[in-house]
């Protein structure tokens, strides 16, 4: 039982560290925007906030990549042709001097990450179903989006000290080290029953079976929006704190404290799904999401910034509730497809990802001098997201261990 227990630990662990370096590819960036702007000669601060969405879009078009052909090569190969590719990338962006040749760097990045992220679900999809499957997911997600509590603060250190370029020698240290990991201590999850022999037919008719399933669909458009709204707040928020509230060197910490926020909410969602059912949980974090939102935008519609304290108050129930939202959605969304792991991690990704990047480039453009607009997206993406999630019947609740 002991063992059981460690190794399911061991289990968690990994699979967090996976998505983590996905995390750390993002977050850890965002001090050096502005230097790495300078640098590649960008245009203006929107501009820099490419840099962030772009990454992104590679996370989304790269899990339509890797996730069939896990499928039929297993998980664990395509964790390991995906960090090839992330090895690549990364080159790219520490020799390059061009700011489009960054941007093209941060895509290939993203398609090379997209592969462990997709995989990690894929894998705790495998092994887990139901609510345990969602507590599982909830407690990954958490330590995923913990890394920005030190994320920032590591790539202010290596800014400071070592310049922009050794942010991305860091990343890629730490990337070789979760892969040795994971090839040394994680076995192949894909069932024998379930692997396919490799035909683009396979992934027509997973796409077909997945979009005939309709909840499916709906909570990864929900997915979507919500990684959208959060997306904006991570591209925009060096600007934010930086710019707008001229806190310089405090922006890491301020940056820290809320994904604690996030942190410590992913955990208690983990720790109650089980008893409360994740349905439940999301329908009462959708709901503070939208008037928490609609409160901020009423009480400062004049444009005028209120003071930090105020805003850190109304981003930590945002984000708290977005933190329900997250590893539920794509707990529920996954549920029914069990026998198209792969596809259906792959296509989750893609859909909530890409439709996120223009979402963030468009409520982005918006926040120059007033944090206003980040709100106002909230409050939009909350509403719409609210409307889908009505139109989808309640599940019934399963909680049970797959392998």
């Amino acid at each position: 039982m002991q063992n059981q227990k460690r190794s399911q630990l061991e289990f968690v662990v990994l699979m967090a560290a996976l998505m983590s370096i996905v995390a750390l590819s993002i977050d850890a960036v965002l001090p050096a925007l502005p230097k790495i702007g300078d640098y590649l000669n960008s245009v203006n601060e929107t501009e820099n906030q490419k840099l962030i969405t772009t990454i992104f879009l590679g996370l989304g078009f790269g899990q339509l990549i890797f996730g069939p052909l896990s499928d039929s090569f297993g998980r664990k190969p395509m964790v390991y042709f995906g960090f090839g590719v992330f090895i690549i990338a990364s080159i790219i962006c520490i020799t390059t001097r061009n700011f489009e040749m960054m941007l093209f760097g941060r895509v290939l990045q993203g398609i090379g990450l997209s592969s462990p992220r997709t995989m990690s679900t894929a894998i705790v999809r495998d092994s887990y179903s139901g609510d345990h499957m969602a507590k599982i997911l909830s407690v990954v997600t958490m330590t995923f989006i913990l890394v920005p509590v030190i994320a920032p603060m590591l790539g202010q250190f290596l800014l400071n000290h070592f310049g922009w370029h050794s942010i991305f020698t860091v990343n890629l240290a730490f990337g070789s080290l979760i892969i040795f990991w994971f090839w040394k201590r994680q076995p192949e999850t894909l069932h024998e029953k379930y692997k396919k022999t490799f035909r683009l037919a396979n992934f027509k008719s997973g796409a077909i079976t997945f979009f005939r399933i309709k909840s499916a669909v709906i909570y990864t458009l929900l997915s979507g929006l919500v990684t959208g709204s959060f997306m904006v707040y991570l591209s925009t928020s060096q600007q934010i704190f930086q710019v707008q509230y001229q806190l310089g060197d405090l922006f890491p910490y301020i940056f820290a404290s809320l994904a604690v926020t996030i942190g410590l909410s992913t955990f208690l969602n983990s720790a109650i799904v089980i008893r409360f059912g994740m349905w439940n949980l999301v329908h009462i974090a959708l709901i503070v999401f939208v008037v928490n939102s609609l409160i901020f935008v009423i009480t400062f519609w004049s444009g005028i910034n209120p003071p930090i304290e105020v805003l850190m108050v109304f981003l930590m129930l945002q984000f708290a509730s977005v933190a329900f939202l997250f590893g539920n959605y794509r707990a529920l969304a996954m549920e029914p497809m069990g026998h198209i792991a792969g596809v259906g991690a792959a296509l989750n990704g893609f859909i909530s990802t890409v439709m996120a990047v223009p979402i963030a480039n468009f409520i982005g453009s918006f926040i120059k001098t007033s944090v206003l607009p980040l709100f106002i997206g909230f409050f939009v993406t909350g509403i719409i997201g609210l409307i889908l999630f009505y139109s989808v019947k309640k599940p019934i609740r399963t909680n049970y261990k797959t392998s």
